[in-house]
């Protein structure tokens, strides 16, 4: 094999071809340059701060830090000589390595990696900079808009996101902020070629899409996830002027229904879209302006429907787009209309006519006796959502049956656990399982207990992520999972209704969480809920050295349960607690580990003002918000929610009244 560098069209690429005929001399300068690249990505994940050179150490600054240092020049430089023509001296070292670690980064996808990379040395600060392309942003007060844009001059794609997690559980005011317009203005003149924007609990109004279809002429993909602000008259907008669209993601987003047909307003050409998710949209769509998109995009592979379009109405679709891979789909019931039709649709034949499908969704106002339409494809998916269907363990057992490749499946917990060993029984490959409540109330009967959590585990040895919302739940059946289960890196038992101990035995649910996070070795999210003590808390600083996310609710004893968490959790980013006895103390444990979080949230806990002052005056860097109810008073002591994040440009200056900044 030889390896050949090429240059084309500017940009250097990497090339392989079979020969017979090779110069040992260029065999062994490529043999070299392989070994040094091999070294480079050692470097990246090696080398330690103490290695670096009291000039380096000089500029380091944290990851999430983007200043920007100028580049240097990386072409030689041309002088004059004695005879008057000019000469060209040898580029500095670092300048080769700048061309070679150019074409290195471009096949370095990984944000983690790259951030390891740039901490290496101001050149290869650099040149990451120069080299990336997608900017992840975890949080929008981390940084500001101009300082990214000047960091990364040449990314084409955004991913940003806003509010924490439990804004989706209504415990943030809906004013608090999280706005993309001032992130839209600067990206707008800094980067007019942006073809991607992922935005998750963000807010976005119509004029941010209108803006956004005007500034980036060449954009093809947007998704946003949990966001709000925009109704369909903004969609509008924004599909008409994007010609190049190829996807439009709206996902779990509240969608303002401005009586504006949006689905009309797609460009009549041939259109690009290669996914189109509205199932969160509420409002009725234009079927026919529908069907007719779906019919001049030959590209399709993802299309997820809304509660408005009808099991007649998919059919029609599936007939037009029958390569369709991810299918949502919409009510999965009829309409009158259909109904009236004298013969209705073959949905058995139009199904197993998608044979490229792997992924089924949808399932809104379903109609059991519909669901055999869908036993021909259940052989080849490898994803299925049944987490809007009520459906019985017994409507789910002939689908369930033949899905022996399914890899990720989700599901209310009216199949109780008859259903969930059906699962066990046959989705060997299961690697993503959540079940979730028919009734969310914590005096609810619950549905599924340990018995179905046994069963999963003891089928589905290939299980890395679960989240179990439950009634009851014992210990044994928690160990059962970490021995069974010990890929598991996404932990999330929800165990409803506070306090809840071991239903058998009685005890706190100290053990069984301690065993998933000491046999579980990957475990990096971990959502924890029941009777628990401070021993619980105990185990997880001990054993949890991976644990990046940890949720807490309704548990512990003292402020000793937090502080084994902050003082024994190296790589913890992010911390949710809730109605938990945690106070001052605790909060002050975790000073030395803040700046390496992106946010740490607290809400009806123990923690004071004078507390939450104290860890703003200790560290600069850190911005603490205490946000209250609109009710409350201004001066009282007791701090209802605290939410602290990490942020380079300090304090916001959007925050609503209810928000104080310490």
């Amino acid at each position: 094999m030889v390896v050949r560098v090429a240059m084309r069209d500017g940009n250097r690429r990497i090339s392989s071809e079979m020969g017979t005929d090779v110069d040992i001399k260029k065999d062994r300068r490529r043999h070299l340059l392989s070994d040094t690249l091999s070294l480079s990505f050692s470097l990246i994940r090696h080398t330690m701060a103490d290695q670096m050179s009291d000039d380096d150490e000089s500029r380091q600054s944290p990851q999430s830090d983007l200043d920007f240092t100028s580049n240097k020049a990386r072409n030689c430089i041309a002088t004059g000589s004695v005879s008057g023509h000019p000469e060209f001296r040898l580029p500095y070292p670092d300048q080769v390595l700048e061309n070679v670690l150019e074409n290195v980064l471009h096949f370095l996808p990984s944000r983690r990696d790259r951030n390891a990379a740039s901490l290496v040395c101001k050149s290869w600060y650099r040149v990451e900079a120069l080299t990336r392309s997608e900017l992840f942003i975890g949080n929008c007060y981390a940084v500001s808009p101009t300082r990214a844009t000047s960091r990364f001059p040449r990314a084409r794609a955004l991913h940003l996101k806003g509010k924490p997690r439990f804004a989706d559980f209504n415990l943030m005011p809906p004013d608090w902020g999280a706005h993309f317009n001032p992130w839209l203005l600067s990206f707008a003149k800094a980067f007019p070629w942006l073809e991607k924007v992922y935005l998750k609990r963000m807010s976005v109004t119509n004029d941010d899409l209108a803006t956004m279809a005007e500034s980036f002429s060449g954009f093809k993909d947007l998704v946003l996830v949990c966001c709000d602000g925009f109704g369909t008259s903004g969609l509008a907008i924004f599909v008409s002027k994007c010609r190049e669209l190829r996807v439009l993601d709206l996902i779990e987003s509240e969608v303002a229904d401005d009586e504006t047909d949006w689905i009309s307003c797609f460009p009549e050409c041939e259109s690009q879209l290669e996914s189109l998710i509205f199932d969160c949209v509420e409002s009725p769509i234009n079927f026919e302006a529908l069907e007719k998109l779906v019919a001049r995009s030959p590209s399709l592979k993802k299309l997820k429907l809304n509660r408005h379009v009808s099991i007649g109405q998919l059919y029609q679709l599936m007939v037009q787009a029958p390569q369709v891979t991810h299918l949502g789909t919409g009510s999965f019931s009829p309409l009158e209309v259909d109904m009236q039709d004298d013969q209705e649709p073959d949905y058995v034949t139009a199904f197993a006519d998608c044979k490229s499908l792997v992924c089924l969704s949808g399932f809104r106002e379903i109609v059991p006796d519909y669901l055999p339409a869908v036993y021909p494809i259940c052989a080849n998916l490898t994803s299925l959502n049944f987490s809007y269907a009520n459906i019985t363990a017994e409507q789910l057992k002939p689908i369930i049956s033949n899905c022996h490749k399914l890899q990720v499946f989700w599901v209310l917990d009216s199949i109780r656990d008859e259903g969930l060993q059906a699962v066990a029984a046959t989705c060997k490959e299961l690697r993503e399982l959540r079940v979730f409540p028919v009734d969310a109330r914590e005096d609810s009967d619950g549905l599924v207990s340990e018995v179905g959590l046994q069963a999963i585990s003891e089928d589905c040895r290939k299980l890395q992520s679960i989240l179990y919302f439950c009634q009851r739940m014992t210990n044994a059946a928690v160990i059962a999972m970490s021995k069974n289960c010990p890929d598991l890196a996404v932990f999330r038992l929800c165990i409803m209704g506070r306090h809840r101990p071991d239903h058998v035995t009685g005890e706190p649910m100290d053990d069984g969480f301690g065993a998933i996070v000491k046999n579980c070795k990957k475990l990096t999210r971990l959502a924890v809920s029941g009777l628990l003590t401070d021993k619980a808390f105990e185990y997880i600083g001990r054993y949890g050295k991976l644990v990046s996310t940890l949720s807490v609710a309704f548990a512990g004893d003292s402020d000793m349960g937090l502080k084994y968490v902050l003082e024994g959790c190296p790589q913890l980013k992010k911390l949710e607690i809730r109605d938990s006895p945690f106070g001052d103390a605790a909060l002050c444990s975790g000073l030395h580990h803040y700046y390496n979080m992106r946010f740490l949230w607290m809400s009806s806990c123990r923690v004071t003002r004078q507390g939450c002052q104290q860890i703003a005056c200790a560290m600069a860097r850190l911005v603490v918000e205490v946000i209250r109810s609109a009710d409350e008073e201004d001066m009282d002591d007791c701090v209802e929610t605290l939410y602290m994040y990490r942020s380079l440009v300090g304090p916001r200056n959007d925050a609503p009244k209810i928000v104080t900044i310490l």
